[in-house]
């Protein structure tokens, strides 16, 4: 209990919150070159090494370690740190964080990932700890707003790592031949086909309202349709319904025109499989799967009954996903690239061996890195308020990391106490 006792002795003995008002200020506000401002920058780090002094010189041999905490984490953020450090006994040692309604917010962020967010990271970074983008984007994105927040020196450092489009690629620079790892390269023949027929006639063959309301996003591999209407309104609502609805009839289609051509049945065969029909085989196949499309398909009166999918069918589209993101995407991607897959690849290119990783994120292919890290014993899992109800139906029954929408801050600070108590004896 000695930990315990000295946190509790750290929070009521000393002014925390203004050691951390002044951290905030010294970090988040650079000196300028107004001699005001830099006078006042002055004073603020003159205050903040002053009360560090304070406390490394109250606790003898570990004032350095609980001045880092107190200057970085709440009274709540740093008992549920050592919480976690009495119950896995080791740090943190690599990052694995979604972006979108994880990092930054459309509702609370202005869709910025926060200053604070940015700074703490780069923390993290010089700390040594490994940082895994991962997320449905394309590359050429995150690439942008990740040289921009965090800077090229970071981003170009190798210990930086990028899982794009849901674990189609790895993106690691500064690894020579590993850099860039096209994973869907590995994919066999048969399921690269059928994805290029989509990419081929996802347009072309829309209907007007989704050929209008949507556009295909630039994937490398995936296909995506996002709305050409603002994220989350009424209008991507319904634009995103329909392209689901669509998406699911036309990989039917792609699945059985591509099932006739290397299955070649024998003249007048019943075992031929039937085009027309297979937009009701993908719609009751993946309604069986996923409520939340099942949903769709019964509000727009497109959901089927009675339908018995054949079995070369079935077979395919157990190797295929349909993701659902209600006014936001609806999109097509592959079972076996996933973003475990993607994780586990950037965890080898980094040389992260035996991994004891933060995941955040939000949807539920992030849910499928949590329940990953969760089954090797390799981490711990966060969420925003807002996630999934499955994906905060996870955290909450782990570790309960649920952190305020566009405040992945919270939980970093939480993690920043773990890794500096659990070395303390």
């Amino acid at each position: 209990m000695e930990r315990y006792d000295q946190l509790y002795r750290l929070y009521d003995e000393f002014d925390t919150d203004t050691l951390r008002a002044h951290q905030a200020f010294v970090d988040l506000f650079p000196p300028l070159d107004s001699r005001v401002a830099l006078t006042y920058w002055e004073d603020a780090s003159d205050e903040l090494a002053a009360l560090r002094g304070e406390i490394r010189d109250a606790f003898p041999g570990t004032g350095e370690t609980y001045a880092a905490v107190a200057a970085h984490a709440t009274r709540d953020q740093a008992f549920t740190g050592l919480d976690l450090a009495t119950k896995y006994g080791r740090p943190v040692n690599a990052l694995v964080l979604d972006v979108d309604e994880t990092l930054r917010s459309a509702g609370t962020t202005d869709n910025e990932i926060p200053r604070e967010t940015l700074h703490l990271l780069t923390e993290f970074h010089e700390a040594g700890v490994p940082i895994v983008v991962c997320t449905g984007q394309t590359l050429e994105n995150v690439k942008g707003f990740l040289s921009q927040g965090l800077g090229n020196a970071v981003v170009n450092s190798g210990d930086v790592s990028v899982v794009y489009e849901s674990g189609t690629g790895v993106f690691t620079p500064g690894h020579g031949p590993e850099t860039k790892r096209l994973l869907y390269e590995d994919l066999d023949e048969e399921v690269r086909s059928v994805f290029e027929r989509l990419r081929q006639r996802v347009l072309t063959d829309a209907p007007e309202a989704v050929a209008r309301g949507c556009h295909l996003q630039g994937n490398e591999f995936n296909v995506t349709l996002k709305p050409n209407f603002e994220t989350g309104s009424e209008a991507a609502g319904e634009v995103i319904d329909d392209a689901l609805v669509y998406l699911l009839d036309l990989l039917g289609v792609a699945v059985a025109d591509f099932l006739d051509a290397v299955e070649a049945p024998n003249e007048g065969s019943d075992e031929r499989i039937v085009g027309a029909a297979a937009g009701e085989w993908t719609r009751a196949f993946y309604a069986a799967r996923d409520p939340e499309i099942s949903a769709v398909l019964d509000e727009r009166g497109e959901a089927t009954e009675d339908v018995e999918v054949p079995g070369a069918v079935s077979s395919f589209l157990d190797r295929v996903d349909v993701a659902y993101y209600e006014a936001d995407a609806a999109e097509v991607v592959s079972r076996e690239l996933n973003k475990p897959v993607g994780v586990d690849a950037a965890f080898d290119v980094l040389g992260i061996d035996d991994p004891f990783a933060l995941v955040l994120g939000d949807s539920k292919s992030d849910l499928r890195v949590m329940e990953w890290i969760d089954e090797e014993d390799a981490g711990i899992a966060a969420a925003p308020e807002h996630a999934s109800a499955v994906v905060l139906e996870h955290v909450r029954s782990t570790d309960d990391l649920v952190f305020p929408a566009g405040d992945a801050g919270d939980v970093l600070r939480t993690v920043y106490a773990l890794n500096r108590l659990v070395s303390v004896e």
